[in-house]
């Protein structure tokens, strides 16, 4: 009997579980594949030669750090700006709530010029920066202002569902105790919320390291010092050079694997432990 339940749960499961197979391999496995074929024509010491070259490795560490930062500050905006979502009323709250999926719609190159225009040194924003001696367009400093920009929603929504779905009466209970808000939070709302957190810092770094349109105009491209891995990358194909193109592209591709793959493994641990307390 439960043979046959299951079987009608997904009707035509060969034939939908063929188009699904199909799709991922034309979309996702045969472009990446080709990542590696291309990075095959380099012989072990042109590879290491492409990557360890200082240009490239200096790229790797800007990209890596200002993604990272830009992770952290979208990690704590993001509990914060979904908890007001969820537990507050307020005028305007639909909007906000709307205004969220904007770097999701928005072309980043229009958002990286939008950001260039507004923290130039004589820009709105920038000027006022300029006067305490702080660069931000054409510095690190900017690169992390547009990675923030681009992936912020990722931990919004990741965590907007879960607080949605949180039973206030937990923490009214952890309240009439005696506890304070600050380990009421702690306590029993960030343990639900945390493989939600993790999941949407995860895509949000992942997010930042390959981001290209909205970090180009605003970071200067200066080698050394503000060139990103997506830009080298970009050049590379530029001088028709595939294959070096290819293998700085394959370790960025083994970095965001590596970071997608320990998220789901510590968001799969957590649920198991939940689970297993429950």
């Amino acid at each position: 009997m439960e043979r046959s339940t299951s079987k009608k749960i997904i009707p035509g499961f060969g034939l939908t579980f063929g188009i699904t197979v199909a799709i991922l391999g034309l979309l996702v496995i045969l472009p990446l594949s080709y990542i590696v074929i291309y990075t095959l024509k380099l012989s072990p010491k042109e590879f290491f030669g492409v990557i360890f070259t200082r240009r490239v490795l200096t790229s790797f560490w800007i990209s890596i750090s200002t993604a990272f930062i830009a992770m952290l500050i979208n990690t704590v905006m993001g509990i914060l700006i979904a908890f007001v979502l969820v537990r507050y009323d307020f005028p305007g709250k639909k909007l906000m709530d709307g205004l969220i999926e904007i770097p999701f719609a928005l072309p980043t190159a229009v958002a990286g010029i939008s950001l260039t225009a507004l923290y130039r040194e004589n820009g709105a924003l920038g000027r006022f920066f300029h006067h305490f001696g702080i660069p931000v367009a054409y510095s690190r400093f900017g690169i992390v202002i547009a990675l923030t920009f681009v992936s912020i929603p990722y931990v919004i929504r990741s965590v907007q569902p879960v607080l949605q779905n949180l039973d206030p009466s937990i923490e009214e209970a952890a309240s009439s105790m005696g506890a304070s808000r600050f380990k009421t939070f702690r306590k029993v709302i960030f343990p639900e919320i945390e493989p939600a957190v993790f999941s949407g810092a995860a895509l949000a770094f992942g997010r930042c390291l390959g981001e290209y349109g909205s970090v180009v105009f605003i970071a200067g491209n200066m080698p050394y010092k503000t060139e990103i891995v997506p830009l080298i990358i970009m050049s590379k194909l530029q001088e028709f050079s595939y294959s070096e193109a290819s293998a700085i592209a394959f370790v960025m591709l083994i970095i965001s694997f590596l970071i997608l793959m320990i998220s789901n493994i510590v968001a799969s641990h957590n649920i198991k432990i939940k689970g297993g307390v429950s």
